[in-house]
């Protein structure tokens, strides 16, 4: 079976052509700019290679509630072009095949539990740590919405006490996008990320803030396996420092025998950055099945 995939983000769309096994044929990426620029080229693309359905993965926030009329529909995103923009009902009007969709984290979660690190698990969170902080969840599981889908990313936190930086997000100031995603350790330190490599204090209260969310996580959601991606932990050395920031916040509050080896129980995304597109490509086979 031939299956679109799409990973849509904020800054690029990776398209990809695959089938039922989680192969992968062919992938290209293009520029997310404006809906009227972007989406022909998509669709051309997926016209093209006669795909016999097609997932989806969508940065958000997006409505995900299918009794909806705006299902599909992408919501209060700070990219103003894509706001109430329905990138579901375009491609099921224009394809006429089979669409699943979710967001772009519940991808990444669900490739990371079909194909990686989390098989065979019931309960996984995946947090993307990179021009933003999005969260998936699996739950019981199934990818889990509730009244829309989580929005963990925007947390709120304590501060870190050397931390005089008030925030980058426009709604929340210092939740944990706004304190702890790449824009805004550019913003704290005056250089991008990659740049600041050597600085232990930039990934000491890089630590300190991604291990509060962790922590708040566990209390919350009671996961099996906590996977942290994107192109902040990129920074390998913030998976020692966040583990052990963890320990101390916990307080041995919770005692699990997952929680006696946080090696692997806050581990990397281990699909060399293609659980997302490998998630949309599972989305488009429960699509075809639905």
């Amino acid at each position: 079976m031939k299956i679109g995939a799409l990973e849509a983000g904020g800054t690029k769309m990776v398209c990809a052509i695959g089938d039922e096994n989680g192969v992968i044929f062919e992938k290209m990426t293009i520029p997310t700019e404006t809906p009227e620029i972007t989406m022909p080229q998509i669709l051309e693309y997926f016209k093209k290679h006669k795909i016999e359905a097609l997932g989806i993965g969508c940065f958000g926030p997006i409505n995900l509630n299918s009794k909806s009329l705006t299902f599909g529909t992408i919501t209060t995103t700070p990219k103003i072009a894509w706001q109430n923009y329905n990138i579901l009902n375009f491609f099921k009007e224009n394809l006429g095949i089979p669409v699943g969709i979710d967001t772009d984290v519940n991808g990444s979660v669900l490739g990371e539990v079909t194909y990686g690190c989390a098989q065979g698990l019931e309960n996984v969170l995946y947090i993307t740590i990179g021009t933003g902080i999005g969260m998936g969840v699996w739950m019981n599981g199934q990818l889990h919405h509730g009244m829309q889908h989580p929005e963990a990313g925007h947390m709120i936190l304590k501060k870190h006490i050397k931390d005089t930086y008030e925030g980058k997000c426009p709604y929340h100031k210092d939740c944990l996008e706004g304190l702890a995603a790449g824009p805004a350790i550019e913003a704290r330190w005056g250089k991008k990320a990659v740049e600041l490599a050597s600085n232990e204090e930039v990934w000491d209260m890089e630590a300190y803030y991604i291990a509060q969310a962790v922590v708040n996580c566990i209390y919350t959601y009671s996961p099996e396996k906590i996977i942290l991606g994107g192109g902040v932990m990129h920074q390998e050395q913030l998976f020692p420092a966040i583990r052990n920031y963890v320990k101390e916040i916990n307080q041995n509050y919770v005692v699990t025998e997952e929680l006696n080896d946080l090696d692997n129980y806050i581990a990397r995304a281990s699909l060399q950055d293609e659980q997302g597109i490998l998630g949309a490509l599972k989305l488009g086979l429960i699509a075809s099945s639905n």
